[in-house]
């Protein structure tokens, strides 16, 4: 089976359980919330959501792995790898705030060879394959043509549990606020890297991320016709630790800028 049959697959995936998550929030109560970590959240409908995506990707490849947010499933793949956040901004959604996604991620050894950002929420598809490009609900996309800071829209996250670098990056947002268009937090790292990779932003940058939480819209972006690296700019091995994502245009700005602020080390 090639690549682009399985995204579709992978794509049908993602959209029932995003209607699934979708009927659910017209009743959800956050009463029914447990805490992971230090503001770190996870509801029924996540881990429910993450067992009806397992159940249909074990049909497309038997024998794949499963790296799953929830943990439902936790399985060795000896060449695919699925990689799943079955709600990607949980806590927008546990506030009845939009928006929030399914991330479905699918790595063939030590490469993402297909990714799906299902914006539920919006019931935005975007998916792409390996040497496929980008698409949104089934129409090609690409990153934008801005070619500096000053004309882009930048956005970010910020960390929940790991506060190391916090005031450095406080103070590199300060620097942007002043040097772009602005910046946006949405609070899900899947959406900005795919409204990356539609051109709505030109940059994403954030560290302290998981892999479940990146896989897929990495994918999106380079398709897409952009760049993503590690807040110094190596394109291997990106794991959520540090990422940057821009249209490549503004790429070589922006890590100088990461540079100067020594926003790229911890101490």
């Amino acid at each position: 089976m090639n690549a682009e049959k399985i995204c579709s697959l992978m794509e049908e995936a993602a959209a029932e359980a995003g209607r699934f998550v979708i009927r659910e929030s017209e009743s959800f109560d956050i009463r029914k919330t447990e805490t992971k970590g230090l503001n770190d959240f996870v509801s029924y409908v996540d881990k429910e959501s993450e067992k009806m995506l397992v159940k249909k990707l074990k049909s497309i490849i038997p024998g794949a792995g499963f790296l799953a947010e929830e943990g439902t499933v936790s399985l060795n793949g000896e060449r695919y790898t699925f990689i799943i956040d079955p709600l990607d901004g949980t806590t927008n959604f546990l506030h009845g705030l939009h928006p929030y996604a399914i991330s479905l991620g699918l790595k063939e050894y030590d490469e993402i060879i297909a990714g799906v950002v299902y914006e539920a929420s919006g019931n935005e598809l975007f998916s792409a394959w390996r040497g496929g490009g980008s698409r949104l609900n089934g129409n090609k996309i690409h990153v934008s043509g801005i070619p500096d800071l000053a004309g882009s829209l930048v956005a970010t996250g910020f960390p929940y549990d790991d506060f190391t670098r916090l005031d450095k990056y406080m103070s590199f947002l300060k620097r942007l606020l002043k040097s772009t268009h602005g910046v946006r937090r949405l609070g899900s790292a899947a959406i900005d890297l795919a409204y990356v990779a539609c051109g709505r932003f030109e940059v994403f940058y954030e560290y302290s991320l998981n892999p479940w939480d990146i896989a897929a819209g990495m994918l999106l972006v380079t398709e897409a016709g952009g760049t993503v690296t590690d807040f110094s700019g190596n394109p291997e091995g990106v794991t959520g630790e540090e990422i940057v994502a821009t249209n490549g245009l503004v790429h070589p700005e922006m890590l100088s800028l990461i540079a100067d602020f020594k926003l790229n080390t911890k101490d």
